[in-house]
């Protein structure tokens, strides 16, 4: 297996792990659970902060293996990319903070793997 698939195996994995504990947490808010009373919290905060370094490396380790991030500015769609990737990062935040927005988020938190994909496949900028 050459190293480009090592970082997309990774990429996929830190996708998976993301949306797993964000949607964690938005049930844990859903049924009631806050910050001081959701005996998961630790886990779900440790799960999502290697999801989102596992995301990161494998995102530029493929774009590494591609010859693209070698002295060059980044592409637009990358930009997006980060975009995504920023808001992914704050999205275990928001539903403990403004709880009536939990059930809007579990429903919403998806599309951004969906704007994440079409700026990889379609690279439009």
């Amino acid at each position: 297996m050459d190293r480009y698939n090592i970082y997309k195996v990774l990429h996929i994995l830190g996708i998976a792990l993301a949306f797993a504990a964000v949607g964690g947490v938005n049930v844990a808010v859903i049924n009631g659970l806050t910050k001081a009373t959701n005996s998961a919290r630790k886990l779900g905060a440790a799960v999502h902060g290697i999801a989102l370094f596992l995301l990161l490396v494998g995102g530029f380790g493929m774009l590494a293996r591609l010859g693209m991030v070698q002295g060059h500015a980044f592409p637009g769609w990358l930009w997006g990319k980060i975009v995504v990737w920023a808001l992914l990062g704050v999205a275990t935040v928001i539903p403990y903070r403004k709880p009536h927005l939990a059930k809007p988020l579990f429903i919403v938190t998806p599309l951004l793997a969906a704007v994440a994909a079409w700026l990889a496949i379609y690279k439009p900028f």
